[in-house]
């Protein structure tokens, strides 16, 4: 009976407690001071043993790379295939089929995961381990990108590297954007980008997609906008997409459908993109990464689609 009263003046004091919080006053922080603060509270929060680091996500490690924090780096994932050097790394596999105990046995005493890893049974014996597990935002946009390099920076400590770098890449991709844009609308083509053309299936990328975000920054049009996601289409799907360029991986490997076959297909033959023969191959990651060099894939997807 006694503990009951114990327990409910316990409970009585938490309420008060809470209620005389709430009650308090906001008081605005000064101009310029409040991302600031919010920033380093963030980073004395988090900071980690990151001495040996286990990155999962060709972009976050391409971050760290860019942030010159390599020699943290134990191990990486399949899709971490640049810089170059990141090769001779151990390899914990694909990101979204990654084995937690191939990721522990590295003796890891930090693991820093792109958002979309998985699959979440992985994530959830990685996250109940003891050793820290750290997700970075991943958005198809300008400031994702700056919100990865930012949140990557915090992560390592190393704030005013990361945003030495933010300054960098963004000053570079508001660059390559502006002039991508120059292009009239009317002159603006359709890409329709293929992840996949598997036994005459189309697999092509529609909204919200790393695919999606990349056309549009390179000033073109993506052909299929109307659903959200990769969805596989319809041979009338295709032909009413009118695609001006058909843009895929370059997986390097030489698997994949080659070319001859996509444009012998009949839906693609009779797209505006068959009859000029426009296939544009590019490097997954480079393309689709949203990193560092985003800038440059804009650059360079934007020369393929419109010459020069």
């Amino acid at each position: 009976m006694k503990m009951r009263k114990n327990l409910r003046r316990i409970r009585l004091w938490e309420l008060a407690l809470t209620a005389a919080v709430m009650a308090l006053p906001l008081i605005p922080a000064p101009a310029g001071e409040s991302y600031a603060f919010v920033r380093a509270a963030h980073a004395e929060e988090k900071k980690l043993d990151t001495s040996r680091l286990v990155s999962v996500g060709g972009d976050v490690t391409e971050v760290i790379y860019a942030l010159g924090e390599e020699s943290r780096l134990i191990a990486r994932d399949t899709t971490s295939t640049y810089p170059e050097a990141a090769l001779k790394l151990p390899d914990v596999g694909y990101m979204r089929a990654l084995s937690p105990e191939g990721i522990l046995a590295m003796n890891p005493t930090a693991i820093i995961a792109v958002e979309g890893s998985g699959p979440q049974e992985a994530l959830n014996v990685l996250k109940n381990a003891s050793v820290p597990f750290e997700t970075v935002p991943n958005a198809y946009t300008r400031d994702g990108i700056i919100a990865k390099i930012d949140r990557v920076g915090t992560l390592l400590n190393v704030q005013d590297k990361a945003r030495a770098l933010e300054e960098k890449v963004g000053a570079d991709l508001d660059a390559a954007v502006t002039d991508a844009g120059k292009r009239p609308e009317a002159e603006r083509k359709r890409v329709l980008f293929v992840l996949s053309a598997q036994n005459g299936r189309m697999m092509a990328s529609g909204t919200g997609t790393a695919a999606d975000g990349i056309i549009k920054l390179a000033g073109a049009i993506n052909a299929v906008g109307e659903f959200p996601g990769y969805k596989p289409l319809t041979d009338e799907a295709i032909i009413s997409a009118r695609p001006d360029v058909i843009l895929m991986m370059d997986r390097g490997d030489g698997a994949g459908t080659k070319n001859e076959d996509l444009l012998a297909q009949p839906s693609i033959a009779l797209t505006p993109a068959g009859e000029r023969k426009a296939i544009i191959r590019m490097d997954g990651m480079h393309l689709l990464g949203f990193g560092p060099r985003t800038a440059s894939a804009v650059r360079e997807l934007n020369a393929a689609i419109y010459g020069g």
